[in-house]
């Protein structure tokens, strides 16, 4: 039985992968950070079935512990502070996680077991304001926040661990993706909690930054997929992962509020509090790599995808849950 270590088990992708390899008959092995607010909800359906520890990316001796007493052999690094425009009032802070915490992570593979083949966790927000049209994985960076400077270092530190100690790191460029499971701070998750708000009589509006922003945005559970494909590659290599289409945040607007029979300009409102002191205005992958080399691409269309975000939505409302 194969073992997989994944950070930031808790999150959207997370739950996802831990999903998925569960069904691929692993051992999963979920690191957790001790804090007073961890939340489990959206793996608790499956927390029976993995074996949770405690870590964390600032904290090196932590990861070694963890790889010394469970021996993975593939780690995926999906821990960070992983939200852009909360890493302009927490700079330092999202370097420490996001950036330096790769290295830590290395370095504990370094020491402990260099056969762990190792999936980084980088972000199409690396790409930034772009210098090419699509972005592909020899796209200059060009990062616009905090949190994409972090993602360009903790991208080249894999790198250079790969060719320094020839370790199986590989590096995942996602675009965004979304799912039920996002977080409330993600502007898509944020239409789609606020479309089935106001079709239930719960709100009357949603405030919103730039409209125009545009997004390349696939499903979460079809990209972690590709994460898994590419530690099952004889050579570590680089890929970016995308719907290879762009659609801007009105687009997300207009099918949102359109699929539940609603005008998305009688509700919407835009606040100068949420737009971004740097924008990236266009981000479109080219994911032509990842499927000649994975077999990888994606099933679920943009459509599709804000569809099922605003039903499970309305479902969650009309459960009387809270949003997750």
């Amino acid at each position: 039985m194969p073992k997989a270590l994944i950070t930031g088990v808790t999150g959207q992708d997370g739950s996802y992968l831990a999903e998925f390899l569960l069904e691929l008959g692993y051992e999963v092995i979920g690191m957790v950070r001790r804090t007073s607010t961890i939340n489990f909800h959206r793996i608790a359906h499956i927390q029976e079935k993995i074996t949770l520890v405690p870590g964390d990316l600032l904290d090196e001796v932590s990861l070694i512990h963890i790889l010394e007493e469970h021996r993975p052999d593939e780690i995926y690094n999906l821990a960070a502070q992983s939200f852009v425009q909360t890493s302009w009032n927490q700079p330092v802070f999202t370097g420490e996680v996001t950036a330096l915490g790769v290295t830590r992570l290395l370095d504990a593979i370094r020491l402990i077991d260099p056969r762990i083949r190792f999936y980084q966790a980088s972000s199409s927000e690396m790409f930034g304001k772009v210098v090419e049209v699509p972005q592909r994985e020899t796209t200059p960076f060009y990062p616009r926040s905090p949190y994409g400077v972090a993602k360009v270092y903790g991208h080249w530190i894999t790198i250079n661990y790969r060719e320094s100690y020839d370790l199986h790191a590989t590096s995942g460029i996602l675009f965004n993706h979304e799912s039920p499971r996002r977080g409330l701070e993600f502007v898509t998750r944020k239409i789609t909690h606020h479309v089935a708000k106001i079709k239930l009589g719960f709100a009357a509006e949603v405030r919103l930054g730039n409209l125009d922003s545009r997004r390349d945005w696939g499903f979460a559970g079809d990209y972690v997929k590709a994460m898994w494909r590419m530690l099952q590659q004889d050579k570590p290599d680089d890929f970016v992962i995308a719907s290879n289409e762009t659609h801007s945040v009105e687009e997300f607007l207009q099918e949102a509020f359109g699929y539940v029979n609603l005008d998305w300009h009688d509700y919407v409102v835009q606040d100068p509090r949420y737009m971004r002191p740097a924008e990236v205005d266009l981000l479109v992958g080219n994911a032509s790599k990842a499927g000649k080399i994975l077999g990888w691409e994606p099933d679920v269309t943009f459509a599709e995808l804000v569809h099922m975000m605003v039903d499970a939505d309305i479902k969650l409302l009309q459960n009387g849950k809270t949003a997750m």
